[in-house]
């Protein structure tokens, strides 16, 4: 199976666990560019799961369309844990949707430092009335090779999130 079909399939896992679960998802995406909502719109039949994408390439859409706080990319960069957990957040605030994934990352090949390297991808999901899911993922290859691997770990953990019944909901 080649990396396309892997991602197809994932797509189609998504949508069948939304569905099952009568749930709407909705993205965030930065170095993804779209690719996880266009994956998941991919599926036919999406729209009974599928709510809205966003693509907040840079800080001011971050900022203007999701909400994420000036001081947290002051302070943890655009490329962070923080920063996707707040684009997982606001995607939801804004959507209305039940589940959302944001993907922040370093696709290449420029851009990248010590501390963040090319290939640095945070991703964050969340499920209304939940907990948060964040994961630091650092893929190996070129800017289109950063870009599936990124939208797959999204399409992986929309199909956590929407899974479990109580996903980070306390006891």
């Amino acid at each position: 199976m080649n990396r396309s079909s892997d991602t197809a399939a994932l797509a189609v896992e998504a949508g069948r666990v939304l569905l099952a679960n009568r749930l709407k998802a909705a993205t965030a995406e930065s170095c993804t560019g779209g690719g996880v909502a266009a994956a998941l719109t991919d599926v036919p039949g999406s729209s009974q799961w599928f709510e809205r994408g966003y693509v907040s390439y840079s800080n001011a859409a971050k900022l203007q369309d999701l909400g994420v706080a000036v001081g947290v990319l002051e302070r943890h960069g655009a490329v962070s844990a923080a920063v996707a957990e707040q684009m997982a957040a606001g995607a939801l605030r804004a959507s209305g949707a039940d589940v959302a994934v944001a993907v922040s990352g370093i696709a290449g090949p420029d851009g990248g430092t010590a501390d963040k390297p090319v290939g640095l991808v945070f991703l964050a999901a969340m499920r209304r009335g939940g907990g948060v899911h964040v994961v630091r993922e650092q893929f190996a290859g070129d800017r289109a090779a950063v870009r599936r691997a990124a939208v797959a770990a999204a399409l992986r953990l929309i199909v956590l999130v929407a899974a479990e019944e109580n996903f980070g909901v306390s006891p």
